[in-house]
């Protein structure tokens, strides 16, 4: 029968592996060999089977998980959080409308469509889609411009084309599952997107507030606030009812947060009463102005009202999308899909984690992408997960998504049976609405306070967001803070650093209540190398990680360096990490053999060696560069230039130590590609020079073992030998791994035996790349072992 070392010989060969003979004979412990990935394994990853194509289809309409287990009892809490919900949403998206610069019903039918048809493809029972303020306003800047651009093209024209592009652009990410996208914009950015647009908004609606005229709210924020200030003296009797309205809808909201804190019993009615203020605010002051005003001919208004309102949806029909009108857009089409992309998925996500539950973002993006698709048809405008409306659901009780459902039913009803109520809504009480609303969204000072806490740099991405956003406009606002994020996100990766690290004996010390040491750290324990308690650790020798600077931290061996990577290793930083490497290695070790470099004419122009090699100080106590061991627990893949980038080191380094040469070991590789692409850049592998170069015996090869758990695990099989035999310890010599089961062909069960006394322990990672470690310790252990060669 041919031997082990045989059959790996023949095995790798029709692979077309090199240097198996690396592969070490132990008659104690089960071989492995770890295969290449291949590009064909990879494309069977990425293709989605049958089952996978199902489950997809599933996915897309959540609601089937759920809606077999309708009950009463959701119901009930569907329908208290629904007309709650649908009593704030109807004053709301008819003052979210006038910010689209759109009549007041075009926000009823928006808020109609989004929470009609999102509980079909809902992942989040607290959401509601429909009118936002920041949307609103984003789309009134659209409808502006394009007034200016296609003036025979009416605004709600525009608004509904606006939102057929950016919902079929939204479902498209979301049925290509892209919702992880939405994660390249960090919290402060997305704080100072709301702050900066809250702010917009509030400046834009007090002269609304006020009753000023001939103030031009499509300036920057400042020049509006300015021109605000300017205008006091023109304010008219609208601030009468603008100011009292605002100050009422505070005063309830104060007042029932108070009271639900004084009494926690009756907390529940308090959050009603806060949670209707905007309804019953509006109700309020018709009832005034209709007083006021119906004496009187409608040309003799005493403030400005939001008058007809078409009964039912007048405006539905398919809607015009054509070149002449996206390209009026196209330019603000980018800004547009990023704010409904953040708040809704922003809201959701958060609201999700208060209320136990996990969305997914990329059905989430279905959901937005499908409303905005089919509200149009109806007369509405883009809309999004709304903050204020979501919050108020939640606390409301809501379910199941099907409060939606409800909610549509009470705007319906207003759609049809209160248009005639809503002719006497003063449009200085809406802009008080308004008003109260975006004030939630702006970020408080102990958020930001919190920001500089965690992370200074995420002050400059907050701050220069908002100032942005004040000074120009909420575009670029928006692309401020991306850029700025993604700009720290590129300084970060491309001027991160390495640390060299140290030796340091670990000990687990366990301290009592009282602050007295006990257990593992007890004074015997702490004099016994116990196997739980005392350890090697690896610490950075500069101790910029904060760890104590009065451990004494030396490299493992003279010569041997330990280097472990900050942020990845791929294109932007491996010359970076690199040149880190080379130059601490230049400074810290001496040449293995000066005479070997040559004369002062075929040297290179920067090399540093003296020009008469022979003046060289004879009392360098600098060691030789023996090896090199690098922790590859930050690295997940490599790329070409990485790997260019190692090889060009190793050869540079190889020409330095000369006429040795210097042993690559990798630790913590845990992505199968990485390996792949180490070993085709010839890591892995001990060089043939060394092989060349190495008496038998010279060169070892260290690795770590692990029980194979189970019934072939060495615990397992010490009971039944003492129980067999008498024996008081298990016996690894004495457990021969025979020539049967010692190659995994498929890499699934067959990687371990299948007799349970053929083998007790088996190698963790392939023998076959005897460079490749486990950890640290096994890579350090490797390279001081075969320093001496």
């Amino acid at each position: 029968m041919a031997s082990i070392k045989e059959r790996l010989q023949r095995a790798f060969d029709s692979q077309h592996y090199e240097a198996d003979d690396d592969i070490p004979s132990i008659s104690n412990a089960d071989l492995f060999i770890e295969r290449e990935p291949t590009v064909a394994e990879f494309i069977q990853e990425i293709t989605p089977s049958r089952q996978a194509v199902g489950r997809y289809v599933y996915n897309l309409f959540p609601f089937i998980q759920w809606i077999g287990k309708y009950n009463v009892t959701w119901l009930i809490g569907d329908l208290v959080a629904g007309i709650t919900v649908g009593a704030v949403v109807v004053p709301q998206s008819m003052a979210y409308a006038q910010l689209a610069q759109l009549p007041v019903e075009f926000g009823l039918y928006s808020s109609f469509m989004g929470v009609l048809i999102y509980w079909f493809f809902a992942t989040s029972k607290d959401i509601t889609i429909g009118p936002v303020a920041v949307m609103s306003q984003v789309t009134g800047n659209i409808v502006l411009h394009a007034k200016d651009v296609i003036p025979h093209v009416e605004g709600h024209v525009v608004a509904s084309a606006l939102a057929i592009i950016c919902g079929a652009i939204i479902l498209f990410m979301g049925l290509a599952r892209l919702g992880w996208i939405v994660e390249v914009i960090p919290l402060p950015a997305i704080c100072a997107f709301m702050t900066g647009s809250g702010i917009n908004i509030i400046a834009g609606q007090v002269c609304k507030l006020m009753g000023i005229s001939g103030v031009n709210t499509r300036n920057a924020p400042y020049r509006v606030i300015i021109d605000t200030l300017k205008g006091l003296p023109r304010t008219k009797i609208d601030a009468a009812l603008g100011l009292t309205s605002l100050f009422m809808l505070y005063l309830i909201r104060g007042f029932c947060t108070y009271m639900a804190k004084k009494q926690p019993q009756r907390a529940k009615t308090y959050f009603f009463i806060s949670t209707l203020r905007t309804a019953f605010v509006i109700l309020l002051y018709t009832a005034i102005s209709a007083a006021v005003n119906v004496p009187r001919h409608k040309k003799h208004l005493k403030f400005s009202l939001i008058k007809d309102v078409p009964r039912g949806f007048q405006h539905a029909e398919p809607p015009t999308v054509n070149a002449e009108i996206i390209k009026a857009f196209a330019s603000e089409l980018p800004a547009a899909i990023i704010v409904m992309l953040i708040e809704h998925i922003s809201i959701s996500k958060s609201f999700g984690r208060v209320n136990n539950y996990v969305i997914d973002p990329s059905q989430e993006l279905v959901a937005i992408g499908v409303s905005n698709l089919l509200g149009p048809f109806l007369g509405a405008y883009p809309a999004t997960g709304s903050f204020s409306r979501t919050a108020i659901k939640s606390k409301a009780g809501v379910r199941t998504p099907f409060a939606g459902v409800i909610t549509a039913v009470v705007v319906l009803l207003a759609v049809y049976a209160l248009t005639s109520v809503f002719y006497y809504i003063p449009n200085a009480a809406l802009a008080g609405v308004i008003i109260h609303a975006v004030g939630d969204v702006i970020t408080p000072p102990k958020v930001i306070l919190q920001f500089w806490r965690v992370s200074p740099l995420e002050v400059i991405i907050f701050l220069a967001g908002v100032f942005v956003t004040i000074f120009t406009d909420i575009e670029k606002g928006i692309y401020t803070t991306v850029c700025v994020s993604f700009a720290i996100v590129l300084w970060r990766l491309f001027l991160s650093r390495g640390r060299f690290l140290g030796v340091a004996r670990i000990r687990t010390v366990v301290t009592s209540p009282n602050g007295s040491v006990t257990g593992l750290g007890t004074e015997k324990s702490l004099t016994e190398d116990s196997e739980k308690s005392l350890r090697t650790g690896f610490l950075p020798l500069d101790h910029e990680d904060g760890s104590n600077p009065r451990i004494d931290l030396q490299r493992p061996y003279p010569g041997i360096y330990v280097y472990r990577f900050a942020e990845g290793f791929n294109y932007p930083n491996a010359t970076r990490y690199l040149n880190h490497l080379t130059e601490t290695i230049f400074k810290e070790t001496r040449r293995t053999d000066v005479t070997l470099v040559g004369k002062i004419g075929d040297r290179a122009w920067n090399d540093p060696t003296p020009r008469n090699v022979e003046k060289e100080p004879v009392d360098d106590t600098r060691p030789i560069l023996k090896a090199i061991v690098l922790d590859f627990s930050t690295v997940n893949n490599i790329d070409v230039t990485a790997a260019q980038a190692l090889i060009d080191v190793r050869n540079q380094l190889d020409r330095y130590a000369a006429p040795g040469t210097v042993d690559w070991h990798f630790a913590h590789i845990e992505n199968r590609w990485t390996k792949r692409a180490l070993a085709a850049a010839g890591f892995g592998y001990r060089s043939p020079k060394l092989k060349e170069g190495d008496a038998a015996g010279q060169w070892k090869t260290i690795f770590s073992i692990a029980d194979l758990g189970g019934s072939d695990s060495a615990a397992k099989a010490a009971a039944l030998d003492d129980k067999a035999a008498g024996r008081g310890s298990y016996d690894v010599e004495s457990k021969v791994a025979p020539d049967s089961e010692i190659w995994p062909a498929s890499g699934s069960e067959n990687d371990v035996p299948k007799n349970p006394g053929s083998a007790r322990l088996v190698a963790v990672h392939g023998l076959n790349r005897p460079y490749f470690h486990f950890d640290l310790q096994e890579a350090v252990e490797a390279a001081v072992a075969n320093a001496e060669r």
